[in-house]
C-alpha cells in the first residue's frame, strides 16, 4: 500500500484494553501500543499514531472528558492526521460516539470501537474490531459521514447505534434501520448514508449542569421530579411508556418543571417513534407537548440527554436551547455553523 493514511488511535480504556492479570476479573492493563502489538496487520493498513488518554471502564467516563477528546482530535486533524479510531469500553460507547458526532466539525472520519471480550480471552474480538475500524477510518468513503461505530464487521452511524446485548460479540446495531455498511474480506462496503447537522461549538465544560434521565414505570410518583430544581438540575429527559406517555398523576409536576427548565420527551421503547398527535388523555404525548415539553425526535433518552447537556453548556437563553434542541433532534441541518472555540 502506498500513500498510507495517517490514522490516530486514541485509547480511553475498556474491555479491549483489559486482561485478567492477577485479578479474579478483567482490569485495565494494556496501553495503545500493546494493542498494536496484538494487531500486527495495522502496519499494513495505515500509518498509525497512538494517543493514550485514559485506562477506565467506560461507565466512569464523563461528558467533559469527551469534550476534551473532541478538542484534541480537532488539533490532531489540523496537524495532518487523516482520521481517528477511538477505543473504549462498550457500556457507554454509543454515548461517546454520539457526543463526538455532535462536536466534530471536519470531514475526517472518526470511528469508535471496542471489544466484548478481554484481550487474553479465547476468541478475543478486539484485534478484529480495531483492524476493521482502521480500515473504515482510512477509507475515502468514510469522509464526511460523521462519527461512526465499527463493531463485529458492521458500520453504524453514531446517531442510531445502540448497545443491544450485554455479552454478544454482535452487541451493537442500528435501531430502526439498516447498518451503513460492513467490513467483509478485509474490504469496506458502504451501502447507506446519514444526514449530518452542524457541530456544536463554543462549549464551556465549566458550565456543565446535570440533566436528569427519568424512566417512567408503572406506579411511579412525582417525588423525584419535584426535587430536581432544588438539587441543581438544569434539564430533564423523560423516557415515557409506549409512544411517550406518563401517568396522569405525574402531569402537574412535569408541567411545573417545563416552566423552569427544558424537559424532553423520549420513549423507553427500543424501537419506534415518540408520537405527536395520537393520544390526548392526561399524561399522553399531546398533553405533555402542549405543556411545553420538547419532542426527542428520533433520539433515544440517552442521546437526548447528551444533546441537551451540550446545548446547556453552549447557551444561556433557555428558549434558544429549546429551539436548537428541536432542530437537532429532528436531524434538520443548521443554517449557521457556530464558531469553534
Amino acid at each position: 500500500m502506498t500513500n498510507k493514511q495517517r490514522i490516530l488511535i486514541a485509547s480511553l480504556g475498556g474491555t479491549i484494553a483489559m486482561t485478567k492479570a492477577a485479578a479474579p476479573g478483567l482490569v485495565p492493563t494494556l496501553a495503545p501500543d500493546d494493542l498494536l502489538l496484538r494487531t500486527p496487520v495495522l502496519a499494513s493498513l495505515a500509518e498509525i499514531e497512538t494517543w493514550p488518554l485514559a485506562a477506565l471502564p467506560s461507565a466512569s467516563l464523563g461528558i467533559a472528558q469527551i469534550i476534551a477528546l473532541a478538542r484534541g482530535l480537532r488539533q490532531r486533524f489540523a496537524e495532518g492526521c487523516d482520521g481517528a479510531v477511538v477505543v473504549q469500553g462498550t457500556d457507554t460507547l454509543e454515548e461517546t460516539a454520539f457526543l463526538l458526532d455532535c462536536l466534530m466539525s471536519g470531514d475526517q472520519p472518526v470511528v469508535v470501537t471496542g471489544a466484548m471480550r478481554g484481550s487474553d480471552a479465547p476468541g478475543a474480538d478486539g484485534p478484529a474490531n480495531i483492524a476493521d475500524a482502521v480500515r473504515v477510518a482510512a477509507d475515502a468513503r468514510s469522509v464526511g459521514k460523521g462519527t461512526l461505530v465499527v463493531f463485529d464487521g458492521e458500520i453504524h452511524a453514531a446517531r442510531f447505534v445502540r448497545k443491544a446485548h450485554t455479552i454478544s460479540l454482535a452487541a451493537f446495531r442500528s435501531v430502526g434501520r439498516a447498518a451503513l455498511g460492513s467490513v467483509a474480506e478485509d474490504e469496506v462496503r458502504v451501502s447507506g448514508c446519514v444526514g449530518r447537522v452542524a457541530p456544536i461549538h463554543s462549549i464551556d465544560p465549566a458550565r456543565e449542569v446535570p440533566v436528569a434521565l427519568f424512566r417512567f414505570a408503572m406506579g411511579a410518583d412525582d417525588r423525584i421530579l419535584k426535587c430536581l430544581p432544588d438539587l441543581g438540575y438544569g434539564g430533564l429527559v423523560i423516557e415515557g411508556a409506549g409512544g411517550g406517555h406518563v401517568s396522569a398523576g405525574l402531569v402537574p409536576a412535569v408541567r411545573e418543571l417545563a416552566t423552569k427548565m427544558p424537559v424532553v420527551l423520549a420513549s423507553r421503547c427500543p424501537e419506534g417513534p415518540v408520537l405527536r398527535a395520537t393520544y390526548a388523555y392526561p399524561g399522553s404525548e399531546m398533553d405533555l407537548l402542549s405543556a411545553g415539553v420538547l419532542h426527542a425526535g428520533d433520539l433515544c433518552g440517552l442521546k437526548a440527554r447528551l444533546l441537551l447537556s451540550l446545548l446547556l453548556m453552549s447557551q444561556d437563553d433557555g428558549e434558544d436551547v429549546a429551539a436548537r434542541f428541536l432542530a437537532r433532534a429532528s436531524g434538520s441541518p443548521q443554517p449557521h455553523p457556530e464558531t469553534i472555540s
